[in-house]
């Protein structure tokens, strides 16, 4: 099976998928099966793994709990190189269009490239934008770019249009961790209409309607990470 083609099928059926993003730097291996308890209530179809730093020595151990405790498909969300895993199931090849920094547009990954051919992890090659949000996020801090101006439709489009011609499958706009302004609906729907690739949402959701709001824009998957950790009762209110 391969988990991009059900990601397209489902886009095509207009099914909507939840990624609920697990940082292994926030998690302890005895709170695992009372976490993977609260997501079994949740809408979500799918688990992100990984943050922008992280250099514990559990990485392997976390997603082999998980898996035991839930039947839902890994991706790995790695922050950089070390962050693979045979454990998952798949992993987004990501290369951050937004910035200019060499390191996250390319030489991560190629330094990912000898443990990848040894694996037999799904890689979906995926175009990462990190959007102006309020605040100074973790992934801007740790790649050294800027985010693009929120307002700056223009050239966010033509960023995730030239993704798709360099043959991106997934585009994923990124608020950030804890942001303070979410993707907003306006650069949800200009994206939505430029491109034929699934659409990924995530960064500074901090609702149920948050997250509605980012699917009648035109999300095809949103990703939450900070507000379900916070709150792991997030879907019961």
């Amino acid at each position: 099976m391969s988990f991009y083609n059900d990601i397209i099928q489902s886009t095509e059926s207009k099914r909507k998928l939840l990624a609920i993003l697990i940082d292994p730097e926030k998690i302890q291996l005895d709170n695992i099966s009372s976490l993977c308890e609260k997501i079994k209530k949740s809408p979500a179809t799918h688990i992100f793994f990984g943050g922008s730093t992280y250099d514990g020595n559990n990485f392997n151990e976390i997603i082999k709990r998980i898996k035991q405790n839930l039947d839902l498909p890994i991706f790995l969300f790695p922050g950089d190189y070390n962050q693979i895993s045979e454990e998952a199931d798949a992993l987004l090849f990501l290369s951050l269009v937004s910035g200019r920094n060499p390191e996250y547009l390319i030489d991560q990954q190629i330094k990912a490239v000898e443990k990848l051919e040894q694996s037999s992890l799904e890689i979906i090659p995926t175009a990462y934008l990190l959007i102006e949000s309020g605040i100074e996020t973790a992934v801007e801090r740790v790649s050294q770019t800027k985010p693009l101006n929120r307002n700056d439709l223009k050239t966010i489009q033509n960023t995730v249009k030239a993704s798709e011609y360099l043959g991106m499958k997934l585009v994923y706009l990124e608020a950030g961790s804890g942001a303070k302004i979410a993707v907003s609906k306006e650069i949800i729907e200009s994206v939505k209409e430029k491109i034929n690739i699934p659409l990924i949402v995530g960064g500074g959701i901090k609702s149920s309607k948050e997250i509605e709001n980012a699917f009648l824009a035109g999300a095809d998957m949103v990703v939450i990470g900070t507000a379900f950790e916070e709150n792991p009762n997030f879907f019961e209110i």
